[in-house]
């Protein structure tokens, strides 16, 4: 599969507000205009998109949460037109590789909304274990990096 993550920049930010989910899954997944504004004015925090060859499919971010100051995949979204082709699980690896490059052996957070059974079940085959805690009203996750 041919993804790689993107910086997004003053070329392709229009490109990536455009991306949406489904309306079922719009509840489990802040607005990408949201998060690259989120990303402008908090610190540390890193919006990629995700691109199959020369189209952006997906949006992922991470940084460090100022709540918690652990390192977090705070975003991951895959479009709607793109979904079940295992986008969302190759780009989330991509992340893990990059940050495991750039940080060493670290603790990487994420999160889902309990009724997020898909997003749950894609962290968890990616080595991602529940820590028992409720954070934002989300079932936290973690991985060892």
């Amino acid at each position: 599969m041919n993804l790689a993550l993107k910086e997004i920049n003053a070329d392709n930010w229009e490109e990536c507000v455009t991306l949406s989910v489904s309306e079922l899954q719009k509840e489990f997944v802040a607005d990408n205009a949201y998060s690259l504004l989120q990303s402008k004015f908090m610190e540390d925090q890193y919006p990629l998109a995700i691109y199959h060859q020369h189209s952006m499919v997906g949006f992922i971010m991470y940084g460090i949460d100022p709540e918690t100051n652990r390192m977090e995949m705070s975003r991951l979204m895959v479009d709607q037109k793109y979904q079940g082709r295992g986008y969302g699980k190759t780009a989330t690896q991509l992340l893990l590789e990059k940050l495991t490059h750039t940080y060493g052996n670290i603790e990487l957070f994420t999160s889902a909304e309990p009724e997020n059974v898909s997003a749950i079940r894609l962290y968890e085959s990616l080595g991602f274990e529940k820590t028992g805690e409720i954070m934002w009203g989300e079932v936290m996750l973690k991985r060892q990096l």
